[in-house]
């Protein structure tokens, strides 16, 4: 087996993996898959939990199995001295904290401390002095911080681990790992880390990949096993992060495939000619809104709407399952035409987001529209050249569940943030490449580069910004 270390990562929705390459991505955590996982060459292994679609007990319960499921393997192999365990989350601070990293520390722990390390440099994601920033601004004054589930009134991340734990950790009892610190010399921000103990939370502060990389440097010589000579004995630290910490604890060479090639991993027929691609759009955050705009008003593309207040009528009426399914066959009918019309359907859900009674009713409604069009895409997959999927439930029942797999291996970044992914040559539809597309990320046109470069007309592509 390939290296003694390794970077276990629980991803809460299939996006986190947007600044590495060349790892498997899990949609399962049965013991052979697990153990096919950890014996990739890879010192990544990343295992998509799809928790944000969960409630916050059941998203615990799941994480709490992972993480037994995960030691048991572990230790049937024998393999790894030294690992690290991340819990990847939201960069805009939507997401299940604490009950992610609590599941984990009553599974794996006892650990000395918990970093919160939510700085995505790729998007735009900043903190300093312990605010977290989205753009330069604070990201509880943006759409995100009003999210109907995962909402917050705080940028100042002591003050938002004392509002997600009620108060259980005070704000006064989170650590702050500032720019200076991690800008200064190494030998400090060591012996900092190595009087953690307790499970403590630490904020830390980015705003470069170096200082990223300055903290990375520090965990991995505490935490590994020769660490016992200088510093007494190896660290235990768990993160809760989004995707930048990861790129920086994993130290990965340059990707073996630039975007144009990434591209050019779209399936051909028989005849060598490309196939067509299909663009779903779940996520109904405003800047997906934007993006899904300028997409439809491109030429070569056909939108197929399904309206959400509709489905959610079928759903509560008398005979729900024979509506869908007649509903469906219409919404199928419409890709059709559009693929035997030379366009590349794009399948959206209507705009705007539509007031349920509860969040419970909330969350089954979108798994519902996520189930619904997993199928719809599944059923033309073997048409297909690629697939882009925007929004992270979208995608995860799109893999999972749609083409039922359970495992894709990380290309690497069509755009910055943007993950294309291969379907295995176990699949239905081997080789298949999906380009994975978080609800937030970008600008209003980088939904529809990202359609452009798969069809191989990047020269006419508009930029995209993360």
């Amino acid at each position: 087996m390939a290296g003694r270390f390794k970077i276990v990562v629980l991803d809460d929705d299939p996006t986190g993996s947007q600044t590495v390459h060349s790892c498997p991505l899990l949609l399962q955590w049965d013991r052979a898959t697990l153990i096919e996982g950890l014996a990739h060459p890879s010192p990544l292994l990343f295992v998509l939990a799809n928790t944000r679609a969960l409630a916050p007990e059941a998203a615990a319960v799941r994480v709490q199995e992972i993480a037994r499921a995960l030691k048991g393997a572990m230790a049937e192999l024998e393999a790894f001295t030294h690992w690290l365990i991340v819990s990847r989350g939201d960069s805009t601070l939507r997401g299940h904290f604490p009950g992610e990293v609590d599941g984990l520390e009553a599974e794996l722990g006892p650990f000395d401390a918990t970093f919160l390390v939510p700085a995505f440099l790729q998007g735009g994601r900043t903190t300093v002095a312990g605010v977290h920033l989205l753009h330069g601004e604070p990201v509880h004054t943006s759409a995100f911080g009003r999210d109907g589930l995962f909402g917050y009134g705080t940028s100042f991340l002591p003050d938002w681990v004392a509002e997600k734990t009620a108060g259980r950790i005070p704000a006064d009892q989170v650590e702050l790992v500032g720019i200076e610190e991690l800008d200064a010399a190494e030998q400090s921000l060591l012996q900092r880390l190595a009087g953690l103990e307790g499970n403590r939370c630490v904020a830390v502060d980015a705003e470069r990949p170096q200082q990223l990389g300055a903290l990375a440097a520090a965990v991995r010589e505490l935490t590994a096993p020769s660490a016992a000579e200088p510093w007494g004995r190896p660290r235990r630290f768990l993160s809760q992060s989004a995707a930048s910490w990861i790129e920086a604890l994993a130290q990965l060479p340059p990707p073996p495939l630039a975007p144009a090639d990434l591209a050019q991993l779209r399936r051909a027929d028989g005849s060598c000619a490309p196939l067509p691609g299909l663009v779903l759009v779940g996520s109904h955050v405003p800047l997906a809104d934007a993006q899904l705009e300028l997409l439809l008003a491109e030429p070569g593309c056909g939108g197929v709407e399904i309206p959400v207040a509709k489905l959610a009528r079928v759903l509560e009426g008398p005979v729900p399952l024979e509506m869908l399914a007649s509903l469906e066959q219409a919404w199928q009918a419409q890709l059709q035409a559009e693929l035997a019309a030379g366009q590349t359907p794009v399948l959206f859900t209507s705009r705007g987001e539509l007031q349920c009674r509860s969040a419970a009713e909330r969350r089954r409604l979108g798994l519902e529209l996520a189930a619904l069009m997993a199928r719809l895409a599944a059923a033309l997959v073997p048409q297909l050249g690629y697939m882009i999927s925007k929004g992270g439930i979208t995608t995860h029942t799109l893999l999972a569940d749609g083409l039922g797999l359970a495992r894709v291996e990380l290309q690497g970044q069509l755009l910055p943030g943007l993950s294309l992914v291969l379907t295995p040559s176990d699949g239905v539809v081997p080789g298949l490449p999906v380009l994975t597309f978080p609800g937030n990320l970008g600008d209003p046109a980088t939904l529809r580069a990202a359609w452009w470069l798969m069809e191989g007309r990047a020269g006419s592509a508009p930029a995209a910004a993360g």
